[in-house]
């Protein structure tokens, strides 16, 4: 079974400060870190870490940066799906405060513009059985295009509704597992409630649904199911919380394509989230390979 993660790539700049600026205040940064990152790039490399089978399709500008990316990208993925578009490659500005929360602004043309039903042989690539997974930084009318064609396809769907931008519920018709956070929930199901939330989700077409919930942890819900999984967060230090969730997303989405339940995908997918917080960068910060298999087995003992 494969993973097809189709979504951003784009390179993060990440500013550490003692505290975010006020409104018209300029601070100066204690250091500044360059690295990958995107929300669609940030979840196919913790997918290819936990041993998925992952396609990474996404797009990048036209010029010398976009060389550099693809040479980090090598590391973990297969970059020949990767198309250039007459673009700057994407850009995120990230401002990091020293207890871990951040603020981030991104310039997105590459990811807006990218089509990868016509750009790209992405619907002759996939096939019966495999897993799409997206998030919400491509055009809603791609993204609602590829998830709907995906379904028809025979593929599992899989949505990290994030950023929600012009999202709403109705677009999760084709979408087999939606993943948001506390906030996101209730933006689009305008619930505070996190079961009302879920029970929204599944009446537009949603199988099952994962909320993440932060420092306290996640719900996990099956619409089969008569009640939901709260999941407790492993207990870290918090340094970067930026790309934990891409961690969290890309992990569990690589383990539901080895066969793994939702709620052991789910385990597993907050374990190496946890090492992520504590550690700076986007990707950078990303358990390896072996780590990440290292939580697997440990996991499975727990379980036995």
């Amino acid at each position: 079974m494969r993973l097809h993660v189709v979504g951003n790539v784009c390179v993060d700049t990440s500013f550490r400060l003692q505290r975010l600026p006020r409104p018209g205040e300029t601070l100066n940064a204690s250091s500044i870190v360059e690295g990958i990152g995107g929300k669609g790039a940030n979840q196919a490399v913790a997918a290819a870490r936990s041993g998925a089978a992952v396609c990474f399709w996404s797009a990048l500008g036209d010029d010398d940066m976009a060389g550099g990316v693809t040479e980090v990208l090598k590391s973990d993925l297969e970059v020949d799906r990767l198309i250039r578009l007459p673009l700057s490659t994407d850009r995120s500005t990230i401002l990091l405060e020293e207890g871990g929360e951040n603020a981030i602004v991104s310039a997105v043309a590459c990811a807006r513009a990218f089509d990868p039903i016509r750009q790209s042989a992405l619907a002759q690539a996939w096939g019966k059985g495999d897993i799409l997974l997206m998030q919400g930084n491509l055009s809603r009318d791609v993204t609602a295009t590829c998830l709907g064609l995906a379904g028809r396809a025979g593929l599992k769907t899989v949505l990290n509704a994030s950023p929600l931008s012009d999202m709403t519920v109705e677009d999760l018709a084709d979408v087999d597992l939606v993943i948001v956070n506390q906030g996101e929930a209730s933006a689009l199901t305008d619930t505070e409630s996190l079961t009302a939330a879920a029970n929204v989700l599944f009446g537009n077409g949603a199988r099952s649904v994962v909320v993440t919930l932060g420092s306290q942890g996640s719900l996990i819900w099956d619409r089969a199911d008569h009640a939901p999984v709260i999941l407790a967060a492993s207990k870290s230090a918090v340094v970067d919380t930026s790309g934990a969730g891409d961690c969290f997303a890309g992990v569990l989405v690589g383990l539901l394509a080895q066969g793994k339940s939702l709620t052991a995908a789910a385990k597993v997918a907050s374990k190496t989230a946890g090492i992520s917080v504590g550690r700076l960068g986007t990707l950078a910060s990303y358990p390896s390979r072996a780590e990440i298999l290292e939580i697997i087995k440990r996991s499975e003992l727990e379980n036995t």
